[in-house]
């Protein structure tokens, strides 16, 4: 069965669904009305559903053929806290929120995508699962699903993210590592306060955490391959109460980026012995609190292999791209795909008619090309399909 054709035929509806969304954006873990129009789609078609956390929204449906594979699909539903620039009829009309990663193109997709496959439920065997997830922004949302059960017995699972560095009508599908994994260290250096007279009289907070934040840096250059991509940035920094007291207290906060599971164990090992050995060195004590947002999302090969004839069938051997640069910047689905094989695949959103679509991500003036809509609803259903197919 060939679903761009469909796709095709309903862009309004299509861009209803997206505009809708893009007007009403919603941050992290407040997805409320977002998940309720989800709700009211799913609803009209007859697909069952439940919500998983507050927010999120879960389905699934059934084949009419009997038993067979079981096939997830996944779209991330959160906006931004970004005020929106751009001159649109469907701009944002939440003040100070907005959909800037393409969120609202990735639960538009997906609902197409399962009106399409309930209409031709009679034609398949075994199952899809739909995962509309709240809170990716913020690194949350997708292990309710995978503790929730909603990933046991999966065989393949599919998503994909707007691409504003690929032209439209191609497709990113690259093996290997994609995304870096993404943690956040929050530091609270526990000194002594003295006057800057008699510095050795105190412990100086302010002086530990600073020092900690370039030994930091040192480990990337000395401690790390230069063949391996890795970053540890520290983005706030505060201390002290006055000019001429040394600082009781110092607070600093950063983050790792890796793109293997070892490196990022390693890394962020060095990273809590090295402020501990800075702090006692100087006479104070590190207090260290780490955030796992996500794993470095990866590819694999074989299951790559299994996604690019079918990109190509539907938009040509052209347009499929496997050598898209890497991201430093994460994304949960690598939860799902720790618990069931597949793919993340990126869509070209960017067109020269379309002021924003170049990018960067997570900027006011964001825009996607809404041609890419019927590409990544196809997708969706397009893999769903090839794959319950191989039963």
């Amino acid at each position: 069965m060939d679903f761009y054709p469909i796709m095709l035929e309903r862009m309004p509806e299509l861009q209803e669904f997206r505009r809708t969304l893009h007007r009403h954006p919603e941050l992290s873990n407040h997805e409320f009305e977002t998940a309720r129009f989800v709700e009211r789609k799913l609803d009209e078609w007859g697909i069952p559903h439940e919500r998983v956390g507050e927010t999120g929204v879960y389905a699934e449906i059934r084949g009419g053929l009997g038993e067979g594979r079981t096939v997830a699909l996944r779209a991330d539903m959160d906006a931004l806290p970004i005020q929106e620039e751009n001159d649109v009829p469907y701009r944002s009309e939440c003040p100070g929120v907005m959909h800037a990663c393409g969120h609202d193109m990735h639960t538009s997709s997906l609902l197409a995508a399962a009106k399409a496959l309930q209409e031709n439920r009679d034609k398949f065997a075994g199952s899809v699962r739909l995962m509309f997830q709240q809170a990716e922004e913020i690194g949350e949302g997708a292990r309710l699903f995978v503790r929730g059960g909603k990933m046991d017995g999966v065989d393949r699972i599919f998503g994909i993210h707007t691409a504003p560095d690929l032209k439209l009508g191609t497709v990113g599908v690259k093996s290997g590592p994609n995304n870096a994994s993404v943690d956040c260290f929050k530091v609270k250096i526990h000194g002594k306060a003295a006057h800057v007279s008699t510095p050795q009289l105190g412990a100086d907070a302010l002086f530990v955490a600073a020092q900690s934040v370039v030994a930091l840096q040192s480990l990337i250059t000395r401690r790390t391959s230069p063949i391996d991509s890795v970053i540890i940035g520290v983005g706030k920094l505060t201390a002290g109460t006055a000019y001429n007291i040394v600082a009781e207290e110092a607070y600093f906060e950063g983050t790792t980026r890796l793109f293997t599971a070892a490196l990022r164990r390693d890394v962020n090992d060095m990273v809590t012995r090295t402020i501990h050995a800075v702090a006692e060195l100087y006479g104070a004590k590190a207090e260290i609190e780490w955030l796992d947002f996500t794993p470095p999302l990866e590819n694999p090969e074989d299951i790559c292999r299994e996604v690019r004839p079918v990109v190509a069938d539907m938009l040509g051997a052209d347009a499929v791209v496997t050598d898209r640069a890497l991201s430093c910047g994460g994304d949960n689905y690598a939860d799902f795909q720790l618990a069931a094989p597949g793919v993340y695949a990126y869509v070209g959103v960017r067109s020269p008619e379309v002021p924003g679509s170049e990018g960067p991500l997570h900027n006011s003036h964001y825009n996607i090309d809404e041609r890419a809509l019927p590409i990544g609803a196809a997708l969706y259903a397009q893999m769903a399909w090839h794959w319950l197919a191989e039963n």
